[in-house]
């Protein structure tokens, strides 16, 4: 089974409709019991870090997931989902993560003079290859997708890093670590490339 969880901050039918487009229908969830009855486990969110955080230790989520991550279970974070992976956020504070992955997100400062850019993140934009995790198979390099996201994450370790993306300079746009796969980049509002992304995942 596929289970998306449900913490009150996600457009979870967006990402729900998305995998049944591609025959693969998941559930809503939101307990620890539920995610423990996980095949695969997806964390979407959009929203404030901190939030969402106290949302998932609120009721044991935020250990489940810690759990079905350490199973070997197939997992996969979404823009917020993503980020949530890390030790620490600094989004209006410093708030700590789920310390799945090592690392830190921290705030894009591209709207600087210098460089000019908006913030947040918004569009379309393309992948970098750095590494071709699971969910990236048959998915081309320059590969276009969807973001928006005012914060992005920097690994302590580089060689989770599965694709960047330029927005002023490079920044992370996915992940990958053993049966993690995670994208800053929304794959249910990709088009024909988030569709393969999940299949790609479903098929994990």
């Amino acid at each position: 089974m596929i289970g998306i969880l449900d913490y009150g901050m996600a457009n979870l039918r967006s990402v729900q409709n998305a995998f049944a487009r591609v025959g693969h229908p998941a559930e809503l969830i939101s307990t620890a019991e539920q995610v423990k009855a996980c095949d695969h486990l997806v964390l979407p969110g959009v929203g404030a870090f901190n939030d969402a955080m106290n949302a998932l230790r609120s009721n044991g989520v935020d250990q489940a997931i810690v759990e079905h991550v350490k199973a070997g279970r197939p997992f996969l974070g979404i823009c917020l989902g993503l980020q949530m992976l890390f030790d620490v956020s600094y989004e209006d504070g410093k708030w700590p993560g789920l310390g799945i992955l090592k690392g830190e997100c921290v705030r894009f400062d591209v709207d600087q003079p210098s460089v000019g850019l908006k913030v947040p993140h918004m569009g379309w934009n393309q992948l970098e290859i750095k590494s071709k995790s699971p969910l990236l198979r048959d998915v081309a390099e320059g590969s276009n997708v969807y973001f928006v996201h005012g914060y992005h994450v920097v690994p302590t370790d580089a060689s989770v890093i599965s694709t960047t993306t330029d927005y002023g300079r490079p920044f992370v746009s996915s992940v990958w670590k053993d049966n993690i796969v995670a994208t800053q980049f929304h794959p249910e509002k990709s088009q024909a490339v988030g569709q393969k992304l999940l299949l790609n995942f479903a098929a994990m």
